[in-house]
């Protein structure tokens, strides 16, 4: 038997084709946009409450996300991929239930 039998044998599977190596894209992910809100119940304290602890901002950040929530009518909370994004909206709508309030956080693609 040839050397060439043996390596052309039938573990070949391309059939004597040149193969392409199949190259991977890294890809971003998505990135969603958590919104916070406005109604007319949740007091200004607690919602400036919830963008300090859950969104980590500082107090002079979140009274500004506030007052565009009550003036808006929305205001933009952060910026996340989706999973980050879901865990805050349901983070806020725990502490809005327990503390009270119909405060609302949705999240829309960005």
């Amino acid at each position: 038997m040839r050397y060439a039998d043996r390596v052309a044998g039938p573990h070949d599977q391309t059939g004597g084709a040149v193969q392409e190596r199949v190259r991977t894209r890294q890809q971003t992910p998505k990135q969603y946009n958590v919104v916070l809100l406005n109604d007319d119940y949740s007091t200004m304290d607690f919602v400036i409450h919830v963008l300090e602890s859950v969104f980590h901002k500082s107090p002079a950040e979140a009274y500004g996300i506030m007052m565009q929530v009550h003036v808006n009518g929305r205001g933009l909370a952060g910026v996340y991929t989706r999973e980050i994004a879901e865990t805050k909206v349901d983070t806020v709508a725990t502490m809005a239930r327990e503390a009270g309030y119909p405060l609302r956080a949705v999240m829309e693609e960005a």
